[in-house]
């Protein structure tokens, strides 16, 4: 699955995916309050809601970048990425009816997953510059997604490791996006 970005292309894209790199980490840590906040008692109605709507944004978020991407190399990854994040979208809703630990499982998977996915892109994208925050997310995700399903079998699993995984992955997004600011204009 691996992608050339013709050179042409990644001006005009470069851009697109640098405003997409924003909004996703600005997604990131307002989620990431919000889960923190609503969910120190237990998953609740609110938490629940949270839980799917992340991977749901994850999808929309492909699904811009895709669409951004087309003429600039193979969209393949991203496409298998939009359908990974659906079934993380349903499985946690899911899972959130038997609690935390059955949250933290499936969304371990999927972070997992979806990390794989994420290094394979941004190896394929790294002549664009910037990519060397994504690859560092996506192996990190890999990591993570394996201390989610640990963590599940804790005395008292919280979501908390969850908020801050999407701390790191904004994070990772906003440096991402400042090192395509140069692309972005050209240079």
């Amino acid at each position: 699955m691996v992608t050339t970005v013709d050179s042409t292309a990644v001006g005009g894209f470069a851009p697109a995916l640098r405003r997409l790199y924003f909004v996703r980490f600005a997604f990131a840590i307002v989620w990431a309050v919000l889960v923190f906040l609503t969910t120190k008692s237990g998953l609740g109605a609110v938490g629940v809601v949270l839980v799917v709507l992340y991977p749901l944004f994850d999808v929309g978020s492909a699904i811009v970048d895709a669409r951004s991407a087309k003429g600039s190399g193979s969209v393949t990854g991203l496409y298998v990425n939009m359908a990974i994040s659906l079934l993380a979208t349903a499985g946690i809703g899911v899972a959130a009816a038997s609690g935390i630990p059955a949250v933290l499982r499936v969304w371990g998977a999927w972070a997992i997953v979806a990390g794989l996915v994420q290094l394979i892109v941004a190896i394929s994208r790294r002549k664009m510059g910037g990519q060397w925050p994504m690859i560092l997310s996506g192996g990190i995700s890999v990591l993570a997604g394996a201390n989610f399903i640990l963590s599940a079998s804790a005395a008292k699993p919280a979501l908390s490791s969850v908020a801050g995984y999407a701390v790191l992955g904004g994070i990772f997004f906003l440096v991402s996006a400042i090192r395509l600011g140069r692309p972005a204009r050209g240079n």
